[in-house]
């Protein structure tokens, strides 16, 4: 006589209910696994971001040159750095390593755009153009979704006469001594102020190119406020 006794239907209801529950336990880790790795990757992600951006100002403001636009004799000459509350124009180079060679006016504006809020970096050849030559001007968006980008520069008050921040900083004959940037987006980022430094004596001429020298690297200083 076979004496095996199987399951009664409360034991397999009660199996399958602690089987349920320990796979409902089991999804859940693994999601919430998943959530924090992807957060994880987003929040290195705008990490970098926002490094980029860091480097990119220290990189090339720190480096602008002290230029005048006096091409043409019969126009009156403009110093080349132009500073407003939302915008900046200044004269650099790339490396030697890159293919654009030359001095580059570069134009950092924020507009609007597509119905969001950027800052685009614009960059054209410094120097006048041969006859029938083209133009080449990138730009490129540096930043989305912007909800401050604020430049304050700090120099030479000429009603003043002292040195203080300015809003702006246009029609001198002269570099400010630092620029600092504000960045807020508008999903909450934002940057430490960065402070640069700038080079603000030995002014050049496009007429003595030749006195610029190649290896004075000017003292970029990075702080928040």
């Amino acid at each position: 006589m076979n004496n095996t006794r199987g399951f009664t239907l409360i034991e397999v209801l009660i199996a399958m209910s602690l089987l349920s529950l320990m796979m409902i336990l089991l999804f859940s880790s693994l999601n919430i696994g998943a959530k924090s790795w992807q957060q994880g990757e987003e929040k290195i992600a705008d990490v970098n971001e926002m490094a980029v951006i860091q480097q990119f100002f220290n990189t090339h403001l720190a480096h602008a040159l002290p230029q005048w636009n006096d091409f043409d004799p019969e126009k009156e000459r403009v110093f080349a750095f132009q500073g407003q509350k939302n915008a900046v124009q200044f004269v650099g180079a790339f490396p030697a390593s890159a293919a654009r060679s030359g001095l580059q006016l570069f134009k950092i504006v924020r507009k609007n755009s597509r119905n969001k809020s950027v800052v685009t970096v614009s960059v054209a050849p410094f120097f006048p153009l041969a006859e029938n030559e083209t133009v080449f001007e990138d730009e490129i968006e540096l930043l989305s979704g912007v909800k401050q980008f604020e430049l304050a520069y700090f120099g030479l008050n000429d009603e003043t006469g002292e040195y203080q921040w300015q809003s702006e900083w246009v029609n001198k004959e002269l570099q400010p001594r630092l620029i600092k940037i504000a960045i807020e987006l508008e999903d909450g980022r934002y940057l430490p102020n960065i402070i640069v430094a700038l080079r603000v004596d030995n002014t050049y001429s496009n007429i003595d190119l030749d006195s610029v020298p190649v290896d004075d690297t000017p003292e970029t200083v990075d702080t928040s406020e």
